[in-house]
């Protein structure tokens, strides 16, 4: 059981981190076959959005990156994902945990995490990553519609999995 996600510090804290983020990783790839799909000229999956929000808030900003770095390569490797999975899952994972970091609120979380999936990746997806490693054109305004709808949902999941955590005693939040 963890205590209190802001005081995961101490003894075995880094081998309670890594076990944490090897099941978040797993539940990624595991329901990624099933919950990705096409929207526009992306494949979204809001599992994603769901594990950066509860990697983000358990974690912290950091590992959060490396567990959405990691379901982002096996959903490549697996052809459930495309290398749009990387800006996607990475940024907001990484501003979801910064801003539940200096906030200890779980919705704040969920919007860094919107905001960084729904507004940031799109940009850096149609000005980098398309044209320099997908070797194609992607207009900004065909990414947003997608990276929005699957961050939203999976953020909203995120926070109701980590409301039901804390109403059954496995987590405290630091709200």
């Amino acid at each position: 059981m963890v205590q209190k996600t802001q005081k995961m510090g101490g003894t075995g804290s880094d081998t309670r981190k890594a076990a944490y983020a090897v099941v978040l990783v797993a539940i990624g790839v595991v329901l990624a076959p099933y919950t990705s799909f096409p929207i526009g000229i992306a494949k979204v999956n809001p599992t994603q959005h769901f594990v950066n929000v509860l990697g983000a808030v358990l974690l912290g900003p950091w590992w959060a990156v490396v567990i959405a770095t990691v379901i982002g390569t096996l959903r490549n490797v697996m052809g459930v994902g495309t290398l749009l999975a990387f800006p996607g899952g990475m940024i907001g994972a990484f501003l979801a945990g910064y801003v539940y970091q200096y906030t200890r609120n779980v919705y704040a979380a969920a919007g860094g995490e919107v905001l960084g999936t729904g507004f940031i990746a799109p940009v850096a997806s149609a000005l980098l990553v398309a044209p320099v490693f997908m070797g194609k054109a992607i207009p900004l305004l065909a990414l947003l519609p997608s990276f929005l709808a699957s961050t939203i949902a999976g953020a909203i999941l995120g926070v109701l999995a980590l409301k039901t955590l804390q109403r059954a005693g496995v987590v405290k939040l630091g709200e």
